[in-house]
């Protein structure tokens, strides 16, 4: 398969990386918020994310788990991942799935 004929899916990517938590917070880091953007270009992924705090101590964890995750896609060749402070994670980022795990609703 060329880059050109890529079968991959933003929704793939997506769903890969609910399987990817903050260690401190036991929801994934799409229903946290995190993730910005997901860009495919052929079978290459760049997912542009965030951390709830720019001190989290688990950053490079969670990247390179989040990183492993959208690699194990079928047809993914690369992956970046972009961590950005712009705009700012708030709590108002949580998606309404990980607003009642976390019992906020």
């Amino acid at each position: 398969m060329t880059k050109k004929e890529s079968k991959i899916t933003v929704e793939q990517i997506y769903t890969a990386l609910k399987n990817c938590f903050d260690p401190e917070i036991p929801v994934n880091i799409v229903d946290l918020g995190l993730v910005y953007d997901v860009v495919l270009e052929g079978n290459d992924v760049r997912v542009k994310m965030s951390l709830t705090t720019p001190g989290c101590h688990m950053g490079p964890s969670i990247s390179n788990d989040a990183q492993s995750k959208v690699m194990a896609v079928e047809g993914v060749e690369s992956c970046e991942i972009d961590i950005v402070w712009d705009p700012a994670w708030n709590q108002s980022m949580i998606t309404a799935d990980g607003r009642k795990k976390l019992g906020m609703v």
